[in-house]
């Protein structure tokens, strides 16, 4: 559901959101952080490094689980500035800043894997890199912008780190590795194995927030959403058993690709025909079909794998009913078999309302006029699994120049690029936000 004040004029928002924080506005959660003037100097004075950085990654990506150098890099940037990282979840790093005083915990999440994508865009950095995916030599490429969450994370963590004997509270780094998944036979990975290892334990986390930058969105936009934000994405895969026969005779077999076929028509309905959209979107996708090995043999089966997002629990376990009643129902009208497995993926991220409405001071002094309540999107993340143990706050940072808003390559595209100015705003509000918090909840720990 949209916001009830989302159509009123910015300068009451504010002021009603410092109403309910005890604060008069974005100014005053200035100066309840005595802080936020020499950050916003600090992250200013990285911009060359920040960039340098970046463009390192950029040029060096790795895919998830694999992200071996991006760990040496980062490990290696935090002990420059006095931290002690640890490795954790394989590939992934932890740190802690502890400020001189008592006072409250928040994590701040940067992912830094990459994925199987061919860069197409003409840089001087970019990527030629190649891994091995699913048993096959791939392309590697930056194309969901992990490469600037590290290095924005990195810039915002030499900031905070030079101002620690100021600071109340501890921030816990997050660099985390897989975000984008990893084969099912590889187990455990990302924000999944994070929290299992005890990343958001030792210290207790309080807080989580994080930041995502988003192609389309005009650069240093900063865009937020009450509660669900990005839906769960579940992986699927059905089996369809069939009959072997020479291509020429047909009616000696059952066909897989056929039924197979039938039954990515009959899916559709799914959404079409059987979900209520008015309440919350829902997509079904088959995005892999793998059948036969010659034009002249009918093969004995096929292998159809896709992906379900929803954004409602109840909504998101009766898909999976309906999804494998149809399946076996039209493979048996075909003569055939099928059975459908469901991998459960990210659940939906949802921010904590309350902490949203604490931070929007804060975002909007770091992008002032800039803060937009966007739309939720049926990508998913797995920011969602720290929301789920501590109140968490995801953001999107527009990284598209206004005037290629309308054609911008999205997320995931071999032609995703980042227009590198929007990454100071990123590099601010990670820092500013955390110290904000910290300055805030200083007095109840």
């Amino acid at each position: 559901m949209r916001n009830p004040h989302s159509s009123l004029p910015l300068l009451f928002l504010t002021a009603l959101f410092a109403l309910q924080l005890g604060s008069a506005s974005p100014a005053n959660a200035a100066a309840a952080n005595p802080l936020a003037a020499e950050i916003d100097r600090r992250a200013a004075a990285l911009d060359a490094r920040l960039i340098e950085w970046r463009r390192h990654l950029h040029q060096n990506p790795e895919l998830s689980g694999r992200e071996v150098e991006t760990a040496k890099f980062v490990t290696e940037r935090l002990r420059a500035i006095g931290l002690e990282p640890r490795a954790i979840a394989g590939t992934g790093v932890i740190a802690v800043i502890a400020g001189k005083l008592p006072g409250a915990t928040i994590a701040l999440r940067a992912d830094t894997d990459a994925l199987p994508v061919l860069e197409e865009v003409d840089l001087p950095f970019a990527s030629r890199a190649t891994g091995t995916y699913e048993g096959k030599s791939v392309p590697v490429m930056h194309a969901c912008g992990h490469d600037t969450h590290t290095s924005m994370l990195l810039a915002a963590a030499e900031v905070l780190a030079g101002l620690r004997d100021r600071l109340p509270g501890k921030i816990v780094l997050l660099f985390q590795p897989a975000e984008e998944g990893v084969p099912v036979a590889e187990g455990v990975a990302g924000a999944e194995r994070m929290v299992a290892e005890g990343a958001l334990d030792d210290p207790k986390v309080d807080a989580v927030f994080g930041i995502h930058v988003f192609a389309g969105l005009e650069s240093g936009i900063l865009g937020y959403r009450h509660g669900s934000m990005l839906a769960a994405g579940d992986r699927f895969e059905i089996n369809v058993q069939g009959k072997q026969a020479h291509g020429s005779k047909p009616w000696a077999g059952v066909d897989p690709i056929v039924a197979g076929s039938a039954i990515v028509a009959a899916l559709q309905t799914l959404v079409s025909r059987e979900s209520d959209l008015t309440h919350e979107p829902v997509v079904v996708t088959v995005g892999q079909f793998d059948a036969g090995v010659r034009n002249n043999i009918i093969p004995d089966r096929a292998r159809l794998v896709g992906t379900m997002r929803t954004f409602d629990e109840a909504m998101r376990a009766d898909l999976q009913i309906r999804m494998t009643r149809i399946v076996e129902r039209v493979a048996e009208g075909y003569g055939a078999t099928a059975k459908v497995t469901f991998d459960p993926g990210y659940p939906v991220t949802a921010n904590d309302a309350a902490f949203v409405d604490e931070l929007l001071p804060t975002l909007e002094r770091v992008a002032p006029g800039r803060v937009r309540e966007v739309p939720k999107i049926t990508g998913s993340e797995d920011f969602s699994l720290y929301a789920q143990r501590a109140p968490g706050v995801f953001l999107f940072l527009g990284i598209t120049p206004q005037v290629d808003v309308a054609t911008a390559a999205s997320n995931h595209s071999p032609r995703f690029y980042v227009d590198e100015a929007a990454l100071g705003t990123g590099v601010r509000a990670y820092a500013q936000v955390a110290a904000d918090y910290l300055f805030a909840h200083a007095k109840s720990h």
